[in-house]
């Protein structure tokens, strides 16, 4: 009886399901023009990484090299965009990760994918509600802010914020309501903000450039302790001077930090479906962000010494350093439209994916119910608005903003890694038969007498499989190995990601370190031209990434070796999130 039940648990985890379901349980009725998903995908962008995350992570972890960071973290978005791109093009129906994980790989799968994505977008709603009050509250002089310290004080400081943002609670339900009005007013407003920011963007990447001073890329000591002199407050830790005036192992911590910052193009994928094909938009949005990222932080080191940012408000306190006080309020008002438009590019699919999920028995149904002619999801909307509202109440901006970071390279890394092996499955329909044959195949001959010969006979047909394929298609066989290999391949990536991020300077110092290192990338070697070896599906799809299987091992490797970054805080409350989605 146990043996039983946990055997058809075991067929439910790996149930997958059927493409010909996605275009009846899929949900809202919803179509999004090239230019509104456009607007769409470089709103979400264009937030609180931008206005926020940018200031923070110059003046306490990079400096001026956090033009590096966003290299880091734009390139690892870039592979994780190029496999979602196949995934996508594997379920042509639909672009939502969580359905095409559905589909290809099976429902445990898919269920880790959509919770991990969903607490992405709780967190960044989460974070750029509180930015947004950050933003407007030094335009006021921080007067709201003060009133909340005295009037609802926190008192657990390390857990939760020093006091509750009942500004930021109430922003995020006037949009979950805005929202469930109806994705055409929504969209409308989303277009405005998304063009105002656009524009006081610009403003500000060229007035950047032409009050910038070059020297503020070659700072010493001697300019932190002049500085000092003339100001009495604090000033953050002066770092060694130069461009990098932390370590590099500062650096990588801020590119995992910048990550942020390209999670938004996930919008793109969980909206809908499309009048043009949107992989190339996803992809244009994702340059454009990545120019203006480098941009934005390079005019804005070049104006103002880093560690003189202003850690929550740095563009508009920017133009008040060199001078320029109206543009402060011309750039104040960007931020908010920037913000308000984020907000709404979060909040959007995250009601869709929840919608979905429900629909498919993973998340409560009543989730999944739609109301109107127009099928709006009021209880996917009111319930996500209200959980993220109640976070952004809560808990400080910096305290989740590595939480989401996390939970998005997960979820990047788990669709490399299904690109990987999808790549080397055979077609669906491999009849039964041929399965067979080929289990028989790898049965060893126990006929006869047994001699010390078959055994080793049996290793050497396996051995001479992972190196000399006898087939030039995909077979069960060839899919298990690369399976297994790709599992194998990501531990290894993972112990190696762990001894780069712990010990870098002993890796690289010609300690016991370097050894190690050298074995695993062997290993890994090995490992990985036994992937290679094995036949491709000769499937068509309308995209392939290139270079496989070392693209997405790369891209799981950036992915992992980000995540380790991250503190052991922000792993202990990823850890209570999926244990909640248990």
């Amino acid at each position: 009886m146990v043996h039983q039940c946990v055997r058809q648990f075991g067929q439910k985890l790996v149930h997958r399901r059927g493409e010909d379901t996605i275009k009846e349980s899929d949900g809202l009725k919803i179509h999004l023009s090239a230019i509104e998903l456009v607007f769409l995908g470089v709103g979400r962008n264009l937030g609180a990484g931008l206005y926020i995350v940018v200031g923070a992570v110059a003046k306490y972890v990079a400096g001026p090299a956090i033009v590096i960071c966003f290299l880091v973290a734009g390139l690892s978005s870039l592979l994780s965009r190029l496999c979602y791109v196949e995934f996508d093009a594997r379920v042509p129906r639909s672009s939502s990760a969580y359905v095409c994980s559905y589909v290809t790989m099976g429902q445990l799968w898919a269920f880790i994918v959509g919770w991990n994505i969903i607490l992405l977008f709780l967190i960044a709603t989460a974070c750029t509600a509180r930015a947004w009050m950050y933003a407007f509250d030094s335009l006021i002089g921080d007067l709201i802010s003060q009133a909340l310290e005295r009037t609802v004080p926190l008192h657990m400081p390390y857990f939760l914020a020093t006091y509750a943002d009942i500004f930021a609670l109430g922003l995020v339900l006037l949009l979950a309501v805005l929202l469930a009005l109806g994705v055409p007013e929504s969209a409308r407003v989303y277009r405005v903000f998304t063009g105002i920011n656009i524009l006081v963007l610009s403003f500000t990447i060229v007035s950047g450039f032409i009050k910038g001073d070059l020297h503020n890329w070659k700072l010493t000591n001697r300019d932190y302790t002049l500085t000092t002199a003339v100001f009495t407050y604090s000033l953050g830790p002066p770092g060694a001077g130069g461009f990098v005036p932390f370590d590099f192992e500062w650096v990588v911590q801020g590119a995992a930090t910048c990550f942020y910052a390209f999670v938004g193009f996930a919008a793109i994928t969980t909206t809908g479906k499309v009048v043009t094909p949107q992989r190339s938009i996803s992809l244009f949005s994702l340059l454009m962000c990545f120019l203006a990222y480098f941009a934005v932080s390079a005019a804005l080191t070049l104006t103002v010494p880093y560690y003189q940012i202003h850690h929550y408000s740095p563009l508009p306190e920017a133009f008040l350093h060199v001078g320029w006080g109206p543009a402060r309020y011309v750039v104040a008002v960007g931020v908010l439209c920037a913000l308000m438009s984020s907000l709404l590019g979060d909040m959007f699919p995250m009601s869709r994916l929840i919608c979905t999920m429900a629909e498919d028995g993973l998340l409560f149904r009543a989730l999944a119910k739609v109301c109107g002619h127009k099928e709006i999801p009021v209880m996917a909307i009111m319930s996500s608005g209200s959980l993220a509202g109640i976070m952004a109440l809560l808990f400080e901006f910096s305290d989740i903003a590595n939480l989401m970071a996390v939970a998005s390279l997960l979820a990047y890394s788990m669709v490399s890694f299904s690109v990987l092996v999808l790549r080397y499955q055979p077609d669906q329909n491999l009849s039964k038969n041929e399965k067979m044959e080929e289990e028989t195949e790898m049965e060893p001959v126990v006929e006869g007498s047994l001699l010390e010969s078959e055994p080793e006979a049996g290793i050497s047909n396996i051995l001479k499989s992972l190196w000399f394929p006898t087939s030039t298609i995909p077979t069960w066989k060839s899919g298990q190995i690369v399976s297994g290999c790709a599992f194998l391949l990501v531990l290894l990536l993972t112990i190696l990601s762990r001894i780069l991020a712990q010990w870098p300077s002993q890796v690289f110092s010609g300690d016991p370190g370097l050894t190690t290192v050298a074995v695993l990338l062997l290993f890994i070697t090995g490992v990985m031209v036994i992937i290679w070896r094995q036949p491709q599906s000769p499937s068509p799809l309308t995209f392939r990434v290139p270079a496989l299987p070392v693209l997405p091992l790369v891209s799981i490797f950036l992915n992992i070796y980000l995540m380790m970054q991250m503190t052991s805080g922000t792993w202990a409350l990823f850890g209570v999130w999926n244990v909640i989605g248990e």
